[in-house]
């Protein structure tokens, strides 16, 4: 994935629904951009934020990111034309419920990586979860047996 481009989200704004594997790629845009911006909610991105970010992406996704290409996510222009809660709120749509709930968890696990959670932090995590239209029991993992 060219890190800036998100051409897999920009390209389902305009309703159509992708396939599995256009939804896969979906959710490692989604998962890009979300912790990757989470690394610099509380406005200081600190190194152990970039490694737990780019440990969580390989971990998700089976991709390899690059430090360079998370921090530039994280400042990326895609963000200052529409905030980040609208394209989630988009892509949210698009993913199945189980990448809902795995986004909205490991954006949380970013925000606990240093050990110290601004205020900052849990308005970015609350926004994230918003846009994902995220449940308390979604954010907890909880899941109905079917």
């Amino acid at each position: 994935m060219s890190v800036g481009d998100f051409s897999s989200i920009l390209k389902f704004f305009g309703g159509s629904q992708p396939t599995p594997e256009e939804q896969e790629e979906l959710f490692k845009e989604a998962a890009m951009m979300a912790l990757a911006r989470a690394t610099s909610a509380d406005t200081n991105i600190k190194q152990v934020e970039l490694e737990h970010v780019q440990d969580l992406l390989r971990e998700a996704t089976g991709d390899e990111y690059s430090i360079g290409d998370i921090r530039t996510a994280a400042k990326s222009e895609v963000f200052e034309s529409q905030p980040l809660e609208k394209y989630l709120a988009g892509v949210a749509k698009k993913l199945e419920n189980h990448d809902r709930i795995k986004l909205i968890q490991l954006v949380g696990r970013v925000i606990h990586v240093d050990d110290r959670v601004s205020q900052l932090e849990i308005d970015y995590f609350n926004r994230v979860a918003a846009a994902l239209n995220a449940t308390p029991a979604d954010v907890l993992g909880l899941m109905a047996e079917e």
